[in-house]
């Protein structure tokens, strides 16, 4: 029997982009320093290895992301337990839209994600740095 998909990734990235805040480069690069902000790269550890990250960023891989969140979960992260804006990335804001969304609805706030994810980021000479550096 053939899968029915009824809801397909451009109506969810569609949702999501609805209802998350599009933070674009030329703002996230005046923000990604301050410590009001936490840049969450979502990216997996190939894409850091190869790429590098975003100075000051916080390496969250997405399959781990509703357990980091959870302060309830034996696998929380404090730092997503701060009174700061969230910002989450990824390579090109597909899973970032879907995880900023996720984020929000477990009660997270604020958050937002950074428009045309790391690859516009790095378009627009944005700083990165090597995974560990």
């Amino acid at each position: 029997m053939t899968q029915t998909i009824t809801k397909g990734i451009k109506a969810l990235l569609a949702e999501a982009n609805e209802s998350v805040t599009l933070l674009p480069v030329a703002e996230a690069k005046d923000l990604a320093a301050s410590e009001d902000y936490v840049f969450v790269d979502l990216r997996d550890i190939r894409e850091l290895q190869r790429s590098g990250m975003i100075p000051g960023a916080f390496s969250c891989p997405r399959g781990m992301l509703e357990f980091w969140i959870d302060p309830d979960s034996p696998y929380h992260k404090a730092v997503f337990n701060q009174d700061k804006t969230y910002v989450f990335y990824c390579a090109s804001a597909w899973r970032s839209a879907l995880s900023a969304k996720l984020a929000m609805e477990m009660g997270l706030k604020p958050v937002m994600h950074l428009e045309g994810g790391f690859s516009e980021w790095v378009k627009q000479d944005g700083p990165v740095v090597p995974r560990d550096g």
